[in-house]
C-alpha cells in the first residue's frame, strides 16, 4: 500500500469543505484538511489570472486515489480542477496505517 497526500484546489473555502467531507464520507479519504487565503496565479485560456482560492489536502491510498480523483471532478465547479497526488515516502507507521484502514471499501 502506497498512501498519498492529493493537493485539491477549490473556488472557495465552502466547496473545499464540501468536497473534503465527501471524499471523507465515502471512504475515498481518511482526512481532508482546508487552508484558506491561498491566492493562485495561472495562465488559463490565454490569459493571466490571479484568485483567492482554497486548499484541500487529503490523505488517501493508491487503491482508492483514481475513484477519489474521478469524484473531485464530478462534485468540483471548475472545468479542470487541480487534482495532484504525491506519494508519502515515510513518515508515523501507526498514521499510514490508519489512512490505509480508513479508506477501505465498505463490504456490500
Amino acid at each position: 500500500m502506497t498512501a498519498f497526500l492529493v493537493y485539491i484546489t477549490a473556488n472557495d473555502t465552502a466547496e473545499a469543505k464540501r468536497i473534503g467531507r465527501v471524499l471523507v464520507e465515502e471512504q475515498l479519504a481518511a482526512c481532508a484538511n482546508v487552508l484558506d487565503g491561498m491566492t493562485s496565479i495561472y495562465r488559463w485560456q490565454g490569459e493571466i489570472c490571479e484568485d483567492a482560492e482554497s486548499v484541500l489536502i487529503t490523505k488517501t491510498t493508491d487503491t482508492q486515489l483514481e475513484a477519489l480523483t474521478d469524484r473531485v471532478k464530478e462534485l468540483h465547479s471548475y472545468d479542470c480542477p487541480c487534482v495532484a497526488a504525491l506519494p508519502i515516502t515515510g513518515g508515523n507507521v501507526a498514521f499510514l496505517d490508519w489512512i490505509a484502514e480508513q479508506t477501505k471499501a465498505e463490504v456490500a
